[in-house]
This record gives C-alpha cells, structure tokens and sequence, in this order.
C-alpha cells in the first residue's frame, strides 16, 4: 500500500525544458520606433537645443553672437511685449470658446441624427483643408468687406454698435480689429475641434442614453449626466488642438487685423525675419511655450479626465 500511495518520481527534464525557447522579434517594436525618434530628435530636439542658445546669446548679424549666458534677454522681451502675450491668449481662448459652441452641436449631429449623410457632413468638416491657409484667410477679407453683405447684416442688426462698445470692432468696420482676427481664428481651427468630439461622441453607447430615458430623465438630463460628461475626453483634445496653435498664429493677425491687433506670433516674426533679433526672438518663442506649457498642464489637471481621443 505504501508502495502505491507514493508520488512517481519526477520526470527528467528535456532539452527543450530546460532552455526556453529565443523570442523572436523582440526587437521589432524598436526597430519600427527608430525611424520616428531619429525625425523627432532631428527635426525637434536639435532646432530646440539651438534657439535655447541662440536665446542667450549677445551680439548682432555683423559682428556674430556668442554664447554669454545672458539671461536678461528673457526679461526684457517679456517687459516690453507682455501686451501681445496677453492678447494673443484673449484671442486663441476667444476662439476656443467659439469653436466648442460652435463645434459640439455639430460634432452631435454627425455622431447620433447624421444617418446616412454623416459622411457628406464630415467631408464638408475637413474641405477646408483642401486648401492652403493663407488662401482660406485671405477669403476672409472678402467676407468682412466693409462693403460686404456680412457687414451689411450686423450693421441692420445693430450688432457692431455692442461690438464697437466692446473694443472689438471699430464703427461700422470689421476689418483690422479683433473681431475679424477671432473670425478668422474660429474659422481655420474648427476642424480640429469638431473630429475629437465626433470621435468621442461616436464611442458613447446608445443603450446609456435608452437607460436614462427608461429612468425618466429629460433630454437636458440626459446631456448633462451622461453626455457631456463621456464627452470630456473629446472636449479637452479638441480645446487643445485648437488653444495651442491659436495662441502662436500670426498670419491671421497680419492679414485680418491691424498694429493695434498684433499677437506674439507677429513679433517673434518680426523679430526673426525683419528686425535680425535672433536673441530676442528665441526667446520669446521660450516665454510662449513655457506659459503654454504651463496653462495646458493646469487645464488638464482641472478638466478631471487624463484621457485623450
């Protein structure tokens, strides 16, 4: 009986046990990331390690710069250009908040009463990519034509005589004062709001929406609930999208606007391409991204989602 209840011994183990077998591909996945850390640190790295020492450099074009660590060239740009930093955050936040009004109703008609014209829609959401920049812009002057019909509407509706009392246009003009820079603003960065909603929007079940209505919850209930809030995702990746760029734009302050519109983007322009402030031009570009840095980490932090479409 002893014999028969005892564990049969173990059995040797075979060649194959006793060395496990080599994993192939395990370089694969860093192999195919090369080629994009080899563009980023080329094409990013480098170009910023460069204007961070061009940004304490001292000298000028014809004599050279040199490297003298001087740091009050931060300072001083900041002192002298803080009006077009604050102006170019009123109007890249301006344009936000348009787009996100503007954006998610559209972005919820494509996602849940588009049907069969949803595609149609999104085509019509990305035509203006179709064409360049610039040429979308300068369709604007046309737009805001002091003789246009746009200007004719608000001036019937009385609307440029609140705008005019809120420094936004001047008179009876649209053309080179802040509301025709936001317009402009709006109108090339709201692609960029409405496909992360719609992204998020599509991803929300519809058996959620059915649950609140058998639960006897208003439409209105609904939105604010479930929603919008499934929504955040959409929301943050789209006020992203369209703040950070808006905030450096400079060709729809030069050609909608005025010198009394001008926004940080036109300066480090000027300062790159006219006046030769190589110094002073990095770093403003510095200042510009730290602050944005800085407002975008804030925001995410406060939005109280960490996911992003």
């Amino acid at each position: 009986m002893a014999t028969l209840t005892e564990a049969p011994p173990p059995l040797a183990p075979t060649a194959a046990e006793k060395k496990p077998p080599r994993k192939r591909g395990r370089w694969t996945p860093y192999w195919l990331l090369l080629p994009g850390l080899l563009w980023l640190l080329v094409f990013f790295a480098l170009p910023m390690i460069y204007q961070a020492s061009t940004s304490v450099q001292t000298g000028s074009l014809e004599e050279g710069y040199k490297v003298t660590w001087h740091f009050a060239t931060y300072w001083d740009a900041l002192s002298e250009y803080w009006p077009q930093f604050l102006r170019s955050v009123l109007y890249a936040a301006s344009a936000t908040v348009l787009c996100l009004v503007l954006g998610y109703p559209l972005a919820y008609l494509i996602a849940f009463r588009a049907g069969r014209w949803r595609n149609l829609i999104m085509i019509l959401v990305i035509a203006p990519f179709f064409t360049s920049f610039l040429i979308r812009t300068l369709a604007w002057k046309t737009i805001l034509a002091d003789s246009g019909p746009v200007v004719g509407v608000l001036n019937t509706l009385h609307v440029l005589d609140v705008t005019s009392w809120l420094g936004w246009t001047a008179g009876d003009r649209v053309l080179a004062t802040p509301l025709a820079v936001v317009c402009g603003l709006t109108y090339n960065f709201l692609p960029f709001m409405v496909l992360p909603l719609y992204t998020s929007l599509e991803r929300i079940d519809g058996r959620l929406h059915e649950a609140a209505g058998d639960l006897y919850a208003r439409p209105i209930t609904t939105f604010r609930k479930v929603t919008f809030p499934l929504s955040m995702p959409g929301v943050v990746s789209g006020t992203l999208l369209t703040f950070i760029p808006a905030a450096g734009d400079y060709v729809n302050a030069e050609l909608l606007g005025s010198t009394d519109t001008r926004m940080i983007g036109n300066v480090i322009q000027t300062q790159f391409l006219r006046v030769l402030d190589y110094p002073t031009a990095a770093a403003l570009s510095f200042i510009l991204m730290a602050a944005i840095l800085f407002m975008v980490t804030f925001y995410i932090r406060r939005s109280g989602t960490e996911d992003l479409v």
